[in-house]
């Protein structure tokens, strides 16, 4: 019986990819942002703001911080005063993801935004770690 246990030990083992690819279940969504004359659209606005699990509104408000423009939300999209790329804004999302999703802490995405009193702070329902973010 041992003899037969170690033979298909070995046929599993033969049977293992190489490298085997890890593949994390939470992905920053990549915006598709257009240009229409001097303004820029974000056509995918709803669906980042879904993936990241944050209100659209407080995103936006990121968003047009860093950018230091005005810009309209009208329940799908944004469009933008100015022009720009894509990568600049791919690149803000990342920079919103790791301070207001991503948990200092565990790293994870199980995270949510609690106020108390003038502060917010970073809530995370995986390892239960309550990281302050600032003003809100």
């Amino acid at each position: 019986m041992t003899k037969d246990y170690k033979e298909m030990l070995n046929r599993a083992y033969e049977q293992l990819p190489e490298q085997i690819e890890e593949q994390d279940r939470f992905q920053i969504p990549r915006a598709r942002v257009t240009r229409q004359g001097r303004r820029s659209v974000i056509m995918n606005f709803n669906d980042i703001a879904q993936g990241l699990q944050r209100e659209p509104e407080h995103l936006l408000k990121f968003l047009l911080k860093e950018t230091a423009t005005r810009g309209n939300y009208d329940g799908t999209r944004v469009v933008f005063q100015g022009r720009f790329n894509q990568d600049s804004i791919q690149n803000l999302i990342e920079i919103y993801t790791n301070k207001y999703v991503i948990c200092p802490v565990c790293g994870r995405p199980d995270t949510h935004i609690v106020r108390d009193k003038r502060l917010s702070f970073l809530q995370c329902d995986a390892c239960g770690a309550r990281s302050s973010i600032g003003k809100s």
